[in-house]
């Protein structure tokens, strides 16, 4: 019926009005926010303040909140520091403030965070994912550097937001808040996932469970291909699976003038196995990538070396390639060990796996953004080139039946993406609140 056509465009048309001044109203508030978690920059693992303030502003806002154990499988976490490691960081984030309230649970690094909105009315499971973790990165000291020069620079040793997830946090949050203020118009439930150590993709594995019950699951990303403020990318593909290892060689010392014959060189296992890994085919089905990125080995030019340290990673277009070069450099590593006889441990630091943006959801993502009128270049879709571990909640949502997509918005930055001088145009995180939240309440209408 004619009526009934208008009535729900006009009721569109002021929801949208309304989340968009529920955004602009929020825009200090998640550049406040933004500002202090950059400031206090935590890497994987060690994001105890963070999270922390994560959990307590979602408790605030009204949602149901989950942490620790609650969102996290132990037995499927990867590369925890040492114990040791962990208690520093979580008491540098108590005496930094951090909501103590929430602490106790995140003991051993479990530092997930998940906020459920359950709105008490049938509907599709929506989740938005973010990540919370900065990078191993010095930060600039230019003072022309935005940060130094207004004074929220890193403070944290070693450790600096260069990949825009201070904003990406800040935008989950700001999303939780308009949400919440427009819980009456929704549907369903929604889900905030926000996910510790994706630097080094080593923390979506163990939290992936948490969108076992989702319909639609969302990532996002503020700049890479998406370069300039005001462009918007609806969804992603070309995410390269990857695997990442450490492999320890332990072998015998020796003098290396009196006695090698009764030395076994681990650095000798270690260069062999690093050049032969380089000789693996490439795959017939896509393109495959290795890197050794740092090798370790030796106290002095006269012991025979009885330890050596390989770094790598694998990659590939497809999770199967991706298998199938990790796999032969295993065979390599553990053959290199036999060959000099010298043990190998090896160790899974990180991994993730490829994944594609569904169709539906990009052309969704389109309409509404062409419909909010607040991007001035919107693209379908760009290719990744790179790891990502949001992968995981987007394959296990759609080996579900569900559908899954990642944006990246637009905005100008100062410096690449993992750079000393990396900033960005903080118009950034009202624009993908008012994109996320208008998603969110459109897919519970359809």
């Amino acid at each position: 019926m004619p009526w009934l056509f208008f009535y729900k465009k006009i009721r569109r048309i002021l929801m949208k009005e309304q989340i968009i001044k529920i955004a602009n109203d929020l825009q200090n508030e998640m550049i406040i926010l933004r500002r202090d978690f950059h400031k206090h920059a935590e890497t994987g693992w060690t994001e105890f303040r963070t999270a922390a303030i994560v959990a307590k502003y979602l408790e605030d806002c009204g949602y149901k909140v989950l942490v620790g154990d609650e969102v996290m499988k132990e037995e499927t976490i990867m590369a925890l520091p040492p114990p040791e490691v962990l208690s520093q960081h979580m008491e540098r984030a108590r005496n930094q403030g951090a909501p103590t309230k929430y602490l106790d649970k995140m003991q051993g690094g479990k530092l997930g965070v998940v906020g459920i909105l359950e709105t008490g009315k049938p509907g599709p499971t929506i989740g938005f994912r973010f990540d919370m973790d900065a990078n191993d990165l010095v930060e600039s000291n230019d003072p022309e550097h935005r940060p130094v020069k207004e004074g929220f620079a890193s403070i944290n040793e070693g450790a600096m937001h260069g990949c825009g997830h201070d904003g990406h946090t800040a935008i989950g949050l700001g999303l939780a808040k308009t949400l919440m203020q427009i819980c009456d118009a929704l549907v369903g439930t929604i889900k905030l996932v926000f996910q510790p150590a994706e630097e080094g993709v080593r923390g979506a594995a163990s939290m992936v469970a948490n969108a076992d019950d989702m319909d639609y699951i969302f990532g996002m990303h503020i700049g890479f291909k998406a370069d300039k403020t005001g462009k918007l990318i609806c969804g992603t593909n070309g995410f390269l699976a990857t695997n990442k290892f450490d492999a320890i060689y332990k072998g015998v010392p020796a003098h290396a003038g009196a006695k090698p014959e009764e030395g076994k060189s681990a650095l000798l296992a270690a260069a062999a196995a690093t050049l032969a890994m380089q000789g693996i085919y490439r795959h017939s089905a896509g393109a495959s990538r290795i890197n050794i990125g740092v090798l370790e080995a030796g106290t002095g030019r006269n012991v025979v070396p009885d330890r050596a340290v390989i770094k790598l990673e694998t990659r590939g277009e497809t999770s199967e390639i991706c298998s199938f070069t990790s796999n032969e450099a295993i065979r390599i590593l553990r053959a290199a060990s036999e060959m000099y006889d010298t043990p190998v441990e090896i160790k899974e630091m990180g991994g993730a796996v490829s994944a594609d943006s569904d169709p539906e959801m990009v052309a969704f993502a389109r309409e509404v953004a062409e419909d909010l009128g607040i991007f001035d270049d919107i693209q379908d879709t760009a290719d990744l080139g790179a790891s990502e571990d949001v992968t995981y909640f987007m394959n296990r949502v759609q080996e579900n039946g569900g559908k899954a997509s990642y944006l990246m918005v637009g905005a100008d930055i100062a410096a690449g993406h993992h750079d000393k001088l990396f900033d960005f145009d903080e118009g950034v995180l009202t624009k993908s609140v008012i994109v996320l939240a208008t998603m969110a309440h459109r897919l519970g209408q359809q």
